[in-house]
């Protein structure tokens, strides 16, 4: 069983921010996570099984809490996403790889 906590604010701000680059992903991330932890519950009755139960075990039954926690301890990582190449001038005006494909070949 998990220890009761001595105040309010467990885990510390200062722990959490530790574990990400700003509070922005923080925020996002431990709302995505206990949405996650959320429908875990909600569908246990159902057997389905697809989400991934908590990492931690908690006093706590909120899930934003419990999300808070595994972040806290390192089991849920931002991984930021791949850069989306920008495009260039030639494929805004219709003159990029794909258009060049719609073209027929010179003879």
């Amino acid at each position: 069983m998990a220890e009761r906590r001595s105040s309010l604010m467990e885990p510390r701000m200062e722990h959490l921010l530790d574990r990400v680059d700003s509070k922005f992903t923080l925020v996002t991330l431990a709302a995505m996570r206990a949405r996650e932890i959320n429908d875990y519950y909600n569908q246990l009755g159902e057997g389905l099984g697809k989400i991934v139960p908590p990492q931690v075990t908690s006093v706590s039954r909120k899930p934003l809490t419990i999300s808070l926690e595994e972040i806290e301890v390192g089991k849920i990582e931002a991984v930021p996403l791949p850069d989306e190449p920008e495009p260039t001038e030639a494929d805004a005006d219709g003159e990029g790889p794909e258009a060049a494909a719609d073209q027929p070949a010179p003879e």
